[in-house]
């Protein structure tokens, strides 16, 4: 149960971005849980092998590497998803903070 509330609020923080920026479009609600469906996935199977393989540049930038590879994941799903647009990369980084941050303060409301 607590899995499907997680990717309820993932869906609606997500459904949120297009308000906050201009630059992210989402078609509909629908297209924002299957969005959140595969950014969770992407988040679970892509990103924990591309932080291990970009280890040295991310140990150089401080960790400010990871909000570049955030940023592309963000975007490569939102090109794979159909009715889910970024305008650039620079719109998909910041478009994954704002995304982490309104997951976050939801998740921390909601589960308890």
């Amino acid at each position: 149960m607590r899995l499907l509330i997680t990717w309820l609020i993932n869906a609606a923080a997500l459904f949120a971005l297009p308000y906050l920026m201009q630059s992210i479009r989402i078609q509909s609600f629908s297209t924002a849980l299957v969005a959140a469906l595969v950014l969770g996935l992407v988040n679970t199977l892509i990103r924990p092998i591309l932080v291990l393989l970009t280890l040295p540049v991310t140990v150089l930038t401080l960790g400010l590497f990871i909000f570049v590879i955030n940023g592309l994941l963000f975007w490569a799903v939102a090109n794979f998803i159909s009715g889910f647009q970024v305008a650039g990369f620079w719109s998909a980084v910041g478009g994954a903070i704002l995304y982490s941050l309104i997951s976050w303060a939801l998740s921390s409301l909601l589960l308890k």
